[in-house]
């Protein structure tokens, strides 16, 4: 017997595999470059072949249409413009999601942060409600705060995505390490999938590729790419250059040439 959360996981992802864009950013920078006209942002990473998009409710109930792909729910919130902006309040709930046909809810801890205590309070919370509907739930696991004196230090991120772990998360998405090497001990030790986060912006399409097919050659099972995706100066082409490459194991010169347009997409 299939199981609601299996179907569910199975709506926001692709054989195992992820291609996350989360376009979250609204809530905590504003309609900053790239998602000042979310909807169309949206339908351009559908079209690119994302598995799924994480975004808040609001963005969800403003769509024209349903969307093909996978929906994630976030159920955290903070902005830039609090005076504890690392503090991550729980802002929806996993019925709520439900309401809105979502696939699967998400939430935001910061480890290490003055308010860890708080957050991983309502992460317990939230799994616990997720188990009881059958609904997946995907742990964005940060290292921040005054205590992490290296947020890339493997011994920290293990930690970190360990703790997703332990509370129920069936995703853990967590920085990546560097290198390959480090990141394995990482993925390892940690007894559910992990995806790995894109952070800023990188210099180059070939450098935030590269570290897509690092992090799965040692065993991640995708991304949640935002800025490097809406950012990007056709995020359609750059979701499908990141799907080639976690979905059909392109190499990142494939890749490169899907963006360049060098080959029949």
């Amino acid at each position: 017997m299939v199981l609601g959360k299996a179907t569910r996981l199975g709506r926001i992802t692709s054989s195992g595999k992820i291609v996350c864009i989360p376009l979250d950013h609204g809530l905590s920078s504003g309609p900053i470059r790239g998602l000042e006209s979310i909807e169309e942002t949206i339908r351009s990473v559908e079209r690119g072949r994302a598995t799924s998009i994480l975004a808040q409710k609001g963005v969800f109930k403003a769509l024209k249409e349903p969307l093909s792909i996978g929906t994630i729910v976030h159920l955290s919130g903070g902005t830039e413009l609090s005076t504890a902006p690392n503090r991550k309040v729980q802002v929806g709930g996993v019925e709520g999601a439900l309401r809105l046909g979502a696939d699967a809810v998400s939430v935001h801890i910061n480890i290490g942060s003055d308010d860890e205590h708080e957050m991983l309070e309502q992460f317990g919370r939230i799994a616990d409600s997720c188990d009881e509907w059958g609904m997946p739930l995907v742990a964005m696991m940060y290292p921040r705060g005054k205590n992490i004196s290296d947020p890339h230090d493997p011994k920290i991120l293990s930690h970190v995505a360990r703790i997703g772990a332990e509370l129920g998360a069936d995703i853990v998405k967590t920085l990546y390490t560097g290198d390959p090497e480090s990141f394995a001990s990482v993925v390892d030790s940690c007894p559910v999938p992990i995806a790995i986060a894109g952070g800023p912006r990188t210099e180059t399409d070939s450098g935030a590729l590269e570290v897509i097919r690092d992090a799965l050659s040692v065993g991640a099972i995708g991304v949640t790419y935002g800025r490097n995706v809406f950012q990007h100066a056709s995020p359609e082409l750059m979701t499908r250059a990141i799907s080639s490459i976690v979905l059909d194991n392109a190499t990142v010169d494939d890749a490169l040439m899907v963006i360049n347009g060098d080959r029949e997409r």
